[in-house]
């Protein structure tokens, strides 16, 4: 199924999300601007995207693994939900002792569109008891 949604791009055609392979689940997003994420420093980097998510749909914006492996580069959680229609902009992390200095149109982070069922939330008095019960960080280890 071909499905699309209606973006804004400060580039005509050039800095739009794109799938680099077949099957990708991640759209690459791409700096709107050079600029500098001082070493163990954090920047906001623009990149001029606006869309509109059908309903039922949220952006989540992820690492690429190849900046955080080779350069130490990392993005804080983005959720865009379907209402927004703010410019997209990536939180990047260096969590490197060196300056990482990126150009217009480099390649920052990706954006995973996931379909998604808003929930009521009930309070009550006890959950349902599991197998994994209350087991939480390394539970599983052993």
């Amino acid at each position: 199924m071909d499905a699309t949604t209606k973006l804004v791009c400060p580039v005509e055609g050039e800095r739009l999300p794109a799938y680099s392979h077949p099957g990708d689940a991640g759209a690459d997003l791409r700096a709107d601007n050079a600029g500098v994420v001082p070493a163990r420093g954090q920047t906001l980097v623009s990149t001029g995207i606006r869309l509109a998510l059908p309903d039922g749909c949220v952006g989540l914006v992820w690492p690429r693994s190849g900046l955080a492996v080779n350069r130490s580069i990392d993005c804080g959680a983005g959720v865009i939900d379907s209402g927004y229609r703010g410019e997209i902009r990536v939180l990047l992390f260096n969590h490197s002792d060196a300056d990482f200095e990126y150009e217009a149109g480099d390649r920052i982070a990706q954006l995973l569109v996931v379909k998604f069922e808003s929930l009521l939330f009930r309070q009550v008095d006890s959950l349902d008891a599991t197998g994994r019960g209350e087991g939480g960080f390394g539970s599983t280890d052993g």
